[in-house]
């Protein structure tokens, strides 16, 4: 099927963090961190929160995923004041990954693990591409290692409104059998701008459910497409959960969900009804 046939502009994408009970407390974390923030809804299982327009699902999952840093938010703050005060709060019972510091692309830079274990990379420097304040950072290393580039291919083949910003690759000198491979690039998927890096260092981390991406759909046809797409050579899950064939998560659900959670004497009916589903059926959902 023809991506163009399915998909708009409409198609909300927007990451989702999966904590262990304490989804609430990380959110309102966040929004005192982070300027120009604010819970917009909640209930017992998801927080939402949003934060320079863009959008944060924080989910009550549970103890089986934990953060890694193969899934960070490359985060630009052009205040450096305000950049310094992000960094402490962050890394207040965290840890640093690569020191707040000069580097060769950043007059200052750091990356973060904070006390829940989100990472975060902070910069100074105000992305050419995008006014996006938080770009999701897909690290491809281990045996997903000189992916990143097929990845960029992959994901802008699904979605019809993409493009690629810039693409920076390793040159000859660098070490570990990198030449080629894409040290930083940039692309957009419906607006939202996404970042991708090679890495040949081993590492004891790869893609988890920790973090997955929220694809909101407007009608069955883009629910199937989606999720045929973004599942083929991955693996299907549950409660409309997906991994695609580099082990990235993605959740593909209708718009009128949250509308149909938000009704007290429904939403048990709907829980139990996409409980038992892989793919979504919007027709069942309604019909709870």
């Amino acid at each position: 099927m023809d991506s163009h046939s399915v998909n708009t502009l409409t198609n909300a994408i927007y990451p989702c963090l999966w904590f262990d009970g304490n989804a609430k407390e990380a959110a309102e974390f966040y929004c005192a961190v982070f300027s120009d923030s604010s819970i917009v809804d909640e209930n017992s299982m998801v927080i939402t929160f949003e934060s320079k327009g863009q959008r944060f699902m924080c989910l009550n999952g549970g103890p089986m995923f934990k953060f890694t840093p193969a899934i960070s938010f490359y985060t630009s703050i052009p205040n450096e004041a305000e950049l310094q005060s992000v960094w402490d709060r962050l890394i207040e019972n965290g840890r640093a990954l690569m020191p707040m510091d000069s580097y060769p692309w950043s007059k200052k830079y750091g990356w973060v693990q904070d006390k829940f274990g989100v990472t975060w990379q902070l910069t100074l420097d105000k992305t050419e591409n995008s006014s996006q304040k938080f770009i999701p950072a897909l690290m491809f290393s281990g045996t997903n290692f000189g992916q990143a580039e097929g990845a960029i291919n992959f994901y802008s083949d699904i979605f019809a409104d993409s493009s690629t910003k810039l693409i920076s690759r390793y040159g000859p000198d660098d070490s570990n059998g990198q030449d080629g491979k894409i040290n930083h690039a940039q692309f957009e998927l419906n607006g939202q701008l996404f970042a991708v890096m090679d890495s040949a260092i081993v590492h004891d981390f790869d893609f988890n459910e920790a973090v997955s991406f929220v694809v909101e759909c407007k009608d069955q046809k883009q629910i199937d497409y989606f999720w045929e797409s973004l599942s083929k050579g991955g693996a299907e899950s549950q409660c409309g959960w997906l991994k695609d064939k580099f082990g990235v998560s993605w959740q593909i659900v209708p718009e009128i969900l949250s509308e149909l959670m938000s009704d007290p004497e429904r939403s048990g009916r709907v829980v139990q009804a996409f409980m038992k589903m892989k793919k979504f059926d919007i027709e069942k959902l309604k019909n709870a």
